[in-house]
C-alpha cells in the first residue's frame, strides 16, 4: 500500500514542479430553462512539458468540456487555461486534437489529408519541405505506401494513424486525444497503442488523453487524472503511474503493482463514484 499512497497525488498545482500547461480554477456553466449548469467545477491541474496524462471517468463529467478548453473550442465560465504562461483563448496549431471519429476530408489522399495542414501552418516553406514533413510522417506511422489512398480505401486504424499523423506533422506543443481508439477492435487498440507510445517516447509531445480504458492509461500515461461524476464534476484523484519507460505489456501486466494501481482505479469509478443509471 506505500507504493500506491505515493502514487495518489492532490492535483494542486503548487506540488508540481515546471509548469507548462496550467488549468487554473477552471469552471463552465452552460444557462438552461431550469437555471445554471455546473458541468466542470474548480479544476486545477497543471502538466509538465512532455508529460503524458490520461483522463478517465464516467460519460458526462465533463472530460470533453475540459479538453476543448485546452484546445480553444470552448471558454471558462470562469478561471484560466494556460499554455507557457499566455492564455488559451481559441484554437491553435499549437494544439492538436485527434479525435474517436476519423475527421479525414474524404475527398482527399492520406497524402494531401496532411499536406492541407502542412501547407496552412507552415506557408513560409517550399512546397519540397512540406512534401518531405507529410511523408516522414506517414512513414513515422507505417503508412507512407498508403499515402495516396483516399480514406474509403484505408480501415479504420489506418485511418486514425493518418489523424495522428497529421497531428504531429504540425509539429503541436500539445497533443489532445479524444479517446482515439475507442471505435476500433481490440487488436487494433492494441496496435495503435504501441505506436502512439514509440512515437511519444520518440519525441515527447505534451499529452493529454481522454480514455474509458484503465488497462490503455496505466501503460500509456505518466498520471491518471480520475474524474468525479457530473455535474459540477471535479477531479477526484490524480494517480501518479511509476512504471519505467520504455513499457513491454506483456511484463507490465505481471508487475504486483499494476494490479494495485488497476484495481484502485476500478474501486474509484465503481464503487466511489459508480455511474447512476437512473440520473
Amino acid at each position: 500500500m506505500q507504493m500506491l499512497d505515493s502514487a495518489v497525488r492532490s492535483s494542486n498545482p503548487s506540488q508540481q514542479t515546471e509548469p507548462y500547461l496550467v488549468l487554473d480554477k477552471i469552471t463552465k456553466i452552460y444557462p438552461t430553462a431550469n437555471g445554471p449548469y455546473v458541468v466542470l467545477d474548480g479544476i486545477d491541474l497543471t502538466v509538465k512539458e512532455g508529460e503524458f496524462v490520461c483522463l478517465i471517468g464516467h460519460s458526462g463529467c465533463g472530460k470533453s468540456t475540459l479538453l476543448d478548453m485546452v484546445a480553444g473550442f470552448r471558454t471558462p465560465s470562469s478561471g484560466e487555461v494556460r499554455l507557457q504562461d499566455q492564455p488559451i483563448t481559441e484554437p491553435g496549431p499549437d494544439r492538436m486534437v485527434v479525435f474517436q471519429n476519423y475527421s479525414l476530408l474524404p475527398w482527399l489522399t492520406a497524402y494531401e489529408n496532411i499536406y492541407l495542414g502542412v501547407d496552412s501552418v507552415f506557408p513560409e516553406k517550399s512546397k519540397a519541405e512540406k512534401s518531405q514533413i507529410v511523408h516522414e510522417h506517414l512513414a513515422m506511422v507505417g503508412l507512407d505506401e498508403a499515402a495516396n489512398k483516399k480514406p474509403s480505401a484505408l480501415s479504420g486504424g489506418m485511418k486514425q494513424r493518418v489523424c495522428i499523423a497529421r497531428a504531429l506533422a504540425l509539429r503541436p506543443k500539445v497533443l489532445i486525444l479524444d479517446e482515439p481508439f475507442g471505435a476500433l477492435d481490440p487488436i487494433t487498440r492494441e496496435e495503435l497503442q504501441e505506436e502512439l507510445l514509440k512515437i511519444w517516447q520518440a519525441h515527447r509531445t505534451t499529452v493529454l488523453m481522454i480514455t474509458h480504458d484503465i488497462d490503455e492509461a496505466l501503460f500509456l500515461g505518466d498520471r491518471l487524472v480520475m474524474m468525479t461524476n457530473g455535474p459540477a464534476a471535479r477531479i477526484g484523484e490524480v494517480l501518479d503511474i511509476p512504471f519505467e519507460r520504455p513499457r513491454h505489456r506483456g511484463r507490465l501486466m505481471e508487475a504486483p503493482d499494476y494490479y494495485e494501481l488497476r484495481n484502485h482505479a476500478l474501486d474509484f469509478l465503481y464503487r466511489r463514484y459508480a455511474h447512476d443509471d437512473t440520473e
